[in-house]
């Protein structure tokens, strides 16, 4: 293949495709289940951090009970944002494997379809 020549995954669809394609209601679907997921995950997440950040401040003895050690209550809470983190990610991954990639995928495919 010479390089003058372009592969459908080279093509740019033009603004009226774009807006063809944003109003599909495979798109419409797609968007509809990411906002599904993320923005209660967003919610729920925040509202755990706040949670964290109004205890350390405003509840001093509760969060320097030792638990065992010099570990207490505020550095458990502490390592559970970042635990919390990493679930998040791999909650979105599985749910983006089972319900956003196949969607994507069938609009990519008929995208790069409409360019041949």
């Amino acid at each position: 293949m010479s390089t003058t020549e372009s592969t459908p995954a080279d093509r740019t669809p033009d603004a009226e495709e774009w807006l063809r394609i944003q109003s599909s209601p495979d798109f419409v679907q797609l968007r509809h289940r990411l906002r599904t997921f993320v923005f209660p995950m967003t919610a729920v997440f925040l509202a755990w951090y706040l949670l964290y950040v109004l205890l350390a401040d405003y509840a001093h003895g509760f969060m320097s009970t030792k638990l065992f050690g010099n570990i207490t209550v505020g550095l458990v809470f502490g390592l559970l944002q970042f635990v919390s983190t990493f679930v998040i990610t791999a909650l979105y991954v599985r749910y983006a494997n089972r319900k956003l990639d196949p969607v994507a995928e069938q609009i990519r495919t008929e995208i790069e379809g409409a360019a041949k």
